[in-house]
This record gives structure tokens, sequence and C-alpha cells, in this order.
């Protein structure tokens, strides 16, 4: 290793990596290096801006804790969380796409029956939430374990507000035809949190901060892959910049407002409210089916 220079340092630290036992790691850090170094020979960074992304980093790492990682943040604005999640799920035709989890799971969420309000008090026009669970192909999922979280209507999930209440978020069991239903609020846009240096850069490029409504979706059944995955709200601000990247065709679908009346479970509604409905599609553990061009032939909302 003398007598390093511009042109030769990249040869000798990819040499330092080649007695690593492990295959898969010795591809990984090469491959990191060979285009980390193709980064720094295209934009030749002075030794100031060097030491500002090593500032950048150093923050980003001191204020994760416990409740909060900046790390995945800064991933999925950058856009590697959604990458790494399509690369990982190349779904076929009749699975429902799937999106990133989020940072606002609670693990070991609530048990509700079918039908049940979720909300809590928590704020935001009443919205019945139904669909089906099905396979790939479009036959029903009995007993499909359906978890489901969302903010409210002014854009705040239950752990934002403190105080130890959980709202919004459920764990219900499919019925015999793959059914579930219950009800909670029209959830709205929110920013992710901006007040560190994920918050800085997007402020620094111009970008807004901003999700468009959602709510989120776990669905898991032996036999299937379980099912990470958002509906989006038609209509949300921010449908065609999310900055996160995480939306889909597919995954957006209309909220149907309705007057004061009877609502599909026979409940007397006494103000306007909303029903959200969407059918979806879990992808076989047995086999390769094929994989869904992107053009695909079926979408996971299925009316």
């Amino acid at each position: 290793m003398r007598d390093i220079t511009e042109s030769t340092i990249t040869d000798a630290v990819l040499e330092s990596f080649g007695s690593t036992g492990d295959a898969r790691l010795k591809q990984l850090m090469q491959s990191l290096v060979t285009h980390l170094h193709g980064f720094v020979r295209e934009v030749e960074p002075t030794t100031a801006e060097w030491m500002a992304a090593i500032r950048f980093l150093t923050r980003t790492g001191q204020i994760c804790d416990d409740r909060r990682q900046e790390f995945i943040l800064l991933s999925d604005t950058l856009g590697v969380s959604v990458l790494v999640d399509l690369i990982n799920h190349r779904m076929p035709i009749g699975a429902t796409d799937t999106t990133v989890l989020g940072p606002f799971y609670v693990d070991n969420p609530p048990g509700y029956p079918l039908g049940a309000d979720i909300a809590e008090g928590m704020t935001g026009k009443p919205m019945y939430c139904d669909g089906r669970v099905l396979t790939a192909a479009g036959e029903p999922i009995p007993g499909a374990l359906v978890d489901v979280w969302q903010c409210d209507g002014d854009g705040h999930y239950d752990i934002q507000l403190g105080g130890g209440k959980l709202g919004l978020r459920a764990r219900l069991v499919a019925d015999e035809q793959g059914r579930f239903a219950f009800w909670s609020v029209v959830p709205s846009h929110y920013p992710i949190p901006e007040d560190g240096p994920v918050g800085e850069m997007l402020g620094a490029t111009g970008r807004h901060p901003y999700r468009p409504a959602h709510v989120h979706f776990m669905i898991s059944h032996p036999g299937h892959e379980t099912l990470v995955t958002h509906i989006f709200l038609d209509g949300s601000p921010y449908l065609e910049s999310d900055t996160v990247f995480d939306v889909k065709t597919s995954l957006v679908t209309r909220v149907a407002h309705h007057d004061a009346g009877t609502a599909p479970d026979g409940k007397r509604m006494d103000r306007p409210w909303g029903r959200l409905h969407y059918d979806f599609g879990l992808k076989s553990t047995a086999g390769d089916p094929p994989v869904a061009t992107p053009a695909r032939e079926l979408t996971g909302a299925r009316a």
C-alpha cells in the first residue's frame, strides 16, 4: 500500500477486503467502496464540505433514541427505504403492492372485534373502513390478522400526543369470508419530523416534509407473506410529491362521503361520515408465481 495515489487508492481499499470470509459481506463492502469513491471523484468535495457531511451524519446518529430513528428518516427521504422495499417485494399479479412500515407502528396493538370504533376519542370526521383479505387469485382468506394504524384528522398519531393512551390502531381478525370492518376517522396529511438533520436537509434543498393522507395496514396469515402497506386517500395533497416516495397508483382510493344516515353496518349516523373500502391480495409463500409487469393487470383494489 505504499505510495498511494488518487488513481490507485480505490484498488488498494478493494484489495484490503479480499480475504473477507463471508462472500456477501465482501461483495457489499467492495461495491460500497467502488460507488463511494466514484461519488467523491465525480463531485470532488472540498475538505470543508467533507467535514460538513461528517457533522451531518454525526448529528443524525446523536438524535436517534428508542422512539426516533433519524437514520431511517434519512433513508426514507432519499428514497432508499422504498427502493429496498421494491427490490424485496416483487409482487405477483393480484397481490397488493407493499410500502415501508413507517415509524409509528406499535407492537401488539389492542385487539378489537369486527365493526368496533377504534378512534378512542381522537379527532376527525367518522370513517367506516371495510374490505376483504384475499389470495392473489381472489379467494377469501378466513382468519387473517389485520393490523391497522393511522393519524387523526389533525395529522397526529396517538404516540405523538403523549399520555400513553392508544387510539386509531387495532388488530382485527377477518371473518370466514375474509371480511373486516372498523370505524375510525378520516386521516389528514402531515409532516415528518423537521426538528433534526433530515428536516434541515429538506429545507436546504427546497423540499417539503409532507406525506399524503393514508391508513396503514399489516396483514398476515400462515402460508402467505405478511403484507405491509398504506392505503392513500384520493384527492389528498402531496400524492404527487410524497416526501418518502411511497405512493403507488394501485394503493390510492377514494373516501366516499355521506350525509347523516344509515351506515353499511346499520349504525345510525347523526353527522356526515366517510367510507373507505379496499380489498387486499396476499402473496403465497408456496412457489414463485409470475411477477407482475409495471402495467399491472390487476390492482390491489377490488371494488
